[in-house]
């Protein structure tokens, strides 16, 4: 069992929260009162980002010592949206979000991952016809293997996963959520995820 903060409480953090308690984790849900993320960073050993992507670098940014040591494991993407609402372009061009947190937090080891599909797959990823691919970006390799861990606790088979390297890799992965609107335009607001197929 391991000490699992949440933070953000909305669809994805609140399904990634649900899917971790079911697997035996002792998970605690951050949401917008003033302390609770504190609170919550302080007590665990690994942090989950579940926050809006726009509003993620200046939050945690704020918990800076309660991160320290802890594994931050990044699942936002920072967009700016179009009128519909939907990801029109990226808030860090020639970056990415795991970049600028890693910078903003030198003592947390980041690891981005789960950023690629829609959030139904983060926790029922054999649900698809196909089989998905899980990204991990990060410089930690030890934090990188219990993300795995955690992966596969959502049901992520270990082939399913590929390691893209450092962190800078993030830019990539992040980069495919521009991908989302136009498949929810064509196909409509049905589960999916990328895949790599080899």
């Amino acid at each position: 069992m391991t000490m699992i903060a949440v933070l953000g409480n909305g669809r994805v953090g609140g399904s990634l929260a649900s899917a971790l308690t079911r697997a035996g984790h002792e998970v605690t849900v951050a949401d917008r009162s003033p302390g609770s993320a504190v609170e919550a960073a302080r007590t665990a050993r690994i942090v989950i980002n579940a926050t809006p992507g726009a509003g993620s670098l200046e939050r945690l940014g704020a918990l800076r010592e309660e991160l320290r040591g802890k594994i931050l494991v990044d699942v936002s993407n920072a967009t700016v949206d179009g009128p519909d609402g939907l990801p029109a372009g990226l808030l860090h061009p020639g970056s990415s979000l795991a970049e600028k947190l890693q910078e903003a937090l030198p003592g947390t080891r980041v690891v981005k991952t789960l950023n690629t599909m829609l959030y139904t797959v983060m926790t029922a990823p054999a649900t698809l016809a196909r089989t998905p691919t899980v990204f991990l970006s990060g410089e930690d390799p030890e934090a990188k293997q219990v993300v795995r861990g955690l992966l596969a606790d959502l049901g992520w088979q270990q082939e399913w996963i590929t390691d893209l390297g450092g962190i800078e890799s993030a830019r990539a992965t992040e980069a495919a959520v521009l991908f989302v609107p136009h498949v929810i335009r064509s196909s409509g607001f049905a589960p999916f995820a990328i895949s790599v197929a080899r």
